[in-house]
């Protein structure tokens, strides 16, 4: 396989070792909260409404950073559809 991709075998190995770095870490509890604000909301709320939670619980991000993380996580805002009455005369 090292000779497919090509990269040393020692490389590799040590690539399969590394401990992941500190902004997939700091994704990773992103992710959480992300979902946590988009649970509670009932699917409502799209990555403007998380973001400005976010900010206000403290949590410093990028409205990017949000849009990304929810799309790798497969979260989108469920739209609410106007109430239309019917009047059959």
């Amino acid at each position: 396989m090292c000779k497919v991709l090509e990269v040393s075998r020692s490389g590799y190995y040590k690539w399969l070792k590394r401990k992941p770095s500190k902004r997939e870490e700091e994704n990773e509890t992103l992710k959480f909260k992300v979902a946590q604000i988009y649970w509670q909301s009932r699917g409502t709320y799209g990555s403007p409404r998380i973001y400005k939670q976010l900010k206000k619980e403290g949590i410093i991000c990028n409205k990017k950073r949000v849009e990304r993380l929810m799309k790798v996580l497969g979260l989108k805002a469920i739209q609410k559809r106007k109430f239309k009455s019917y009047n059959k005369f």
